[in-house]
């Protein structure tokens, strides 16, 4: 699960989507549903194993959903936060790596600055997980194609049109997407649009999977024959000093009925959370038949435990 990034190979981690093979994702998908469904079969994977979880960025479900997993695979999860630890201010990432590698079977991470995830994946011996930085957030993504698999039963072809800033969030779905062969389309406005980078590395891989990236400005041109429709809030936490001239830059962008209506008449919603409602997206979308965020939010637990296991435990060997 390592790769492309330039970290060693010899160690697991999970720091991108990018890195990942589409076996590899599917392998994850595959340990995931049977988690799911036999709970009990795997509530030993891993017995006397713990990880060290470092919250730069404090979060409800990345924090719940991780713990939960390592207490349900019989292991334990240590919780440090930012007045716990100054990562990179004092003690460098680097030597952060080094001491936590001596304590811990593994470190999740969810940090400001992609950078510290590679970093920490570098310089720490025992298995790295990106639980969010500011370039990318694979374990949502995984959640999300998860979630997409178990309502339409397939990925390959599938249409995601993604409406709003184009964030981590959203780089890990295209990443995600060109690997699977899922098709997306990006909506956003002058300013917010997808990193040219994440464009060209996905590209490379679409061109082997069949996958379509396309960005666009009109999201309605988005959510023509869309499967899924995806939205996230459009002020995320750090940029609250931009929030006045986010909501005016992102005016005719929220998902309303009328916009969710005009994709597929199966079409599912979906959204990471926490949604801001009225701002980003209506009540009306959130709380509909075809809104699928709460699976999503179940879903990372799932998906993570899956991760875990395969970096951490039996099911990895």
């Amino acid at each position: 699960m390592n790769g492309r990034s330039g970290i060693p190979s010899a160690k697991k981690d999970f720091v991108s989507l990018y890195d990942c093979t589409k076996d590899e994702i599917m392998g994850i998908f595959a340990l995931a549903r049977d988690l799911k469904s036999r709970p009990q079969a795997f509530r030993h994977e891993l017995d006397g194993r713990t990880l060290a979880m470092i919250f730069a960025k404090p979060s409800t479900r990345t924090r719940v959903s991780f713990e939960v997993a390592m207490t349900k695979l019989g292991g334990h999860a240590v919780y440090l936060s930012a007045n716990d630890m100054q990562l990179g201010r004092g003690e460098t990432v680097a030597d952060t790596a080094r001491v936590l590698s001596r304590y811990a079977d593994g470190i999740m991470a969810r940090v400001f600055g992609h950078g510290d995830i590679v970093t920490l994946a570098k310089y720490a011996s025992v298995p790295v997980i990106n639980g969010l930085s500011d370039f990318s957030h694979p374990c949502q993504a995984v959640a999300d194609y998860l979630t997409i698999l178990e309502h339409k039963g397939r990925l390959e072809g599938l249409t995601l049109a993604y409406i709003g800033d184009a964030n981590n969030v959203t780089n890990s779905l295209v990443f995600g997407a060109a690997k699977l062969g899922a098709n997306v389309a990006v909506a956003s406005p002058e300013g917010y649009t997808l990193d040219q980078k994440v464009i060209a590395l996905s590209r490379e891989d679409a061109r082997s999977s069949g996958s379509r990236i396309t960005v666009l400005k009109d999201p309605c041109e988005a959510v023509k024959n869309a499967d899924v429709i995806y939205s996230d809030v459009w002020t995320s936490m750090g940029q609250e000093k931009e929030r006045e001239i986010r909501l005016k830059a992102f005016q005719g962008y929220q998902i309303d009925l009328k916009l969710f209506e005009s994709a597929k008449k199966d079409a599912i919603f979906m959204h990471c959370l926490p949604a801001h409602r009225g701002e980003e997206v209506t009540d009306d979308v959130c709380d509909h038949e075809r809104s699928v965020i709460f699976d999503q939010a179940e879903n990372r637990l799932h998906a993570q435990m899956a991760i875990l296991c395969r970096l951490m435990g039996k099911a990895g060997k």
